[in-house]
């Protein structure tokens, strides 16, 4: 198959008919793009960027429409409905995402949200969708440096912490005692390499390790006291629930950035706050 099944693909527009244009899919014969999708101006032997997957009856078709998900990736979506076959599940296209019981984890609920991954099913050859999430996860060992900086979706909470899945790929853990922001499953988040485990597990966490994150927050605070007419109350005695609502950072990187500041004679620590100097 030359078409690229529940991906995006560049094809050429070989014929225009009542109800949309036709693209050439090569060895898999013409593939209809539907009127409601056809750019204005088109026309034949322009190349369109173009999701193929398959419609009710089975058979290729086109769309310009953005799906939330494509074959090999991981995501966290909707259920739409449920049927006697299984769930489907809403990934932003016409024809919902089918899940069958046998992907699933645990039977799916109408309304709310799973994390899955995408990809064909070798049998029936349609585009389906698996909560089984650990089986579609790469076995080889991740080759990431420390502090390396990755997107991260998060996929399930633990007595630990939060499971993620690293660059639509490997799979990484945030500890719950180094969390200091609202996580919960199906977030998509930036995230840093702590480190790669022997067993190719990636412990990452929410901020930067080390000096780089203090100096950076420290130019955030110097620029928050003083656009704060000089002062602010929250100082090192502040509860950390506040001073991540207001920084989103650590107590213990306020801390360290307070004194970073404090150092460099750019602030004055008062009974009540921190003072510009």
């Amino acid at each position: 198959m030359n078409v690229k099944l529940g991906k995006y693909n560049q094809l050429k527009v070989v014929k225009e008919v009542d109800f949309g244009v036709y693209l050439d899919g090569d060895d898999d014969g013409e593939i209809l793009l539907p009127a409601r999708y056809v750019p204005d101006g088109c026309k034949p032997d322009d190349v369109l960027n173009v999701f193929i997957y398959l419609d009710n009856e089975e058979r290729l078709i086109a769309t310009t429409l953005q799906p939330l998900v494509q074959v090999g990736e991981f995501a966290c979506l909707e259920v739409a409905w449920v049927n006697e076959f299984g769930a489907f599940l809403n990934w932003g296209l016409m024809k919902d995402l089918f899940v069958p019981f046998r992907e699933q984890k645990m039977k799916m609920q109408q309304g709310r949200k799973y994390v899955i991954h995408a990809h064909i099913d070798e049998d029936s050859y349609r585009i389906v969708g698996s909560a089984k999430v650990e089986r579609y996860l790469s076995k080889e060992h991740p080759d990431y440096h420390q502090g390396q900086e990755v997107n991260i979706l998060i996929w399930q909470k633990t007595d630990l912490g939060f499971k993620a899945i690293v660059e639509n790929k490997f799979s990484g853990l945030l500890y719950q005692n180094e969390i200091f922001q609202p996580v919960e499953t199906g977030m998509q988040l930036r995230a840093y390499v702590k480190q790669v485990r022997e067993d190719g597990k990636i412990d990452l966490a929410l901020q930067q390790d080390g000096v780089k994150k203090v100096e950076d927050f420290s130019e955030v605070l110097l620029k928050y006291i003083k656009d704060n007419d000089g002062f602010t109350p929250l100082n090192d005695k502040s509860a950390a629930e506040e001073i991540y609502s207001a920084f989103g950072v650590s107590k213990k990187t306020f801390k360290k950035a307070v004194g970073d500041l404090y150092k460099k004679r750019l602030i004055v620590l008062e009974e009540g706050g921190i003072r510009l100097a």
